[in-house]
């Protein structure tokens, strides 16, 4: 109950505070007077591309180490177990310690530059692990049944993962993926020091762009009387937060409903 009372008063404290400045110009106006006038439309475009910049190298970085974990290399082997430390390894390393690689690899030595490309990596970086661990225990979830039913058949192997058990994983699979989402949109530390503070509108993905986050942070330590326009911005993130949890909860609820019906179970 104290963490629910929690949840409600940190929400109600948000709301009370920003929504009064929400409206449809907010969303997407550009910024004005160091952000304590005009709205955050090219900071939620920015947030945008960055985010879209993490799933497209990060999925099928994942899904493709995942599907190997499971079906290609042994579950149980040296290998394997070594390559899931690693991962349970990275997924507890601090945020800023990603912002600190990202902004060496990708801004300098690769020459990218404070940009929504090296925010997007880095990001691409800190999500994999979460990924490909939630990814393989969704493959690892088909029941072998199903495999075995579909090779009774004469199917072979590539065709039953993509046949079978993609299939019956894609909502464990989309959840993870949600879940990534999150993870992403809610990071500040590893921006700061990779896709930068630049607020206007991004032309290409080699401009500067500020997340949501990062604006609100901003906004809150950086700019006298902009504590109006961060909590308004908090709103919108955390509606976003909001949304990308009620989205997991549905999909893994999907998955339990198809598991429990393949067992005979009711929902």
């Amino acid at each position: 109950m104290s963490v629910i009372g929690l949840l409600i008063w940190i929400l109600t404290d948000i709301a009370v505070r920003g929504l009064a400045e929400i409206d449809f110009g907010f969303l997407i106006s550009d910024m004005q007077n160091a952000g304590r006038e005009g709205g955050i439309g090219p900071i939620i475009l920015s947030t945008g591309l960055i985010l879209l910049v993490c799933l497209v190298v990060s999925i099928p970085l994942s899904f493709g180490t995942a599907i190997a974990l499971t079906e290609r290399i042994g579950q149980e082997t040296g290998f394997a177990c070594n390559v899931r430390r690693s991962l349970d390894v990275l997924a507890g390393v601090p945020s800023i310690v990603f912002g600190l690689f990202g902004n060496a690899f990708f801004a300098i030595t690769l020459g990218l530059g404070y940009s929504i490309l090296s925010g997007g990596l880095t990001l691409a970086c800190m999500v994999l692990p979460i990924l490909i661990r939630t990814s393989e225990q969704a493959l690892r979830a088909v029941p072998a049944e199903y495999q075995y039913a579909a090779a009774a058949l004469g199917m072979k192997r590539t065709t039953i993962l993509f046949r079978v058990v993609l299939p019956v994983a894609m909502p464990a699979l989309a959840a993870g993926v949600v879940l990534s989402i999150g993870r992403a949109l809610a990071e500040t530390a590893a921006l700061l020091f990779t896709s930068g503070y630049v607020a206007r509108s991004p032309e290409s993905l080699l401009d500067s762009g500020r997340s949501l986050s990062v604006h609100i942070y901003d906004l809150a330590m950086n700019v006298p009387g902009g504590g109006a326009r961060a909590y308004a911005t908090a709103c919108v993130l955390v509606a976003l937060l909001l949304m990308i949890n009620l989205a997991t909860a549905f999909l893994l609820r999907m998955t339990g409903v198809r598991h429990r019906s393949t067992t005979g179970g009711t929902c």
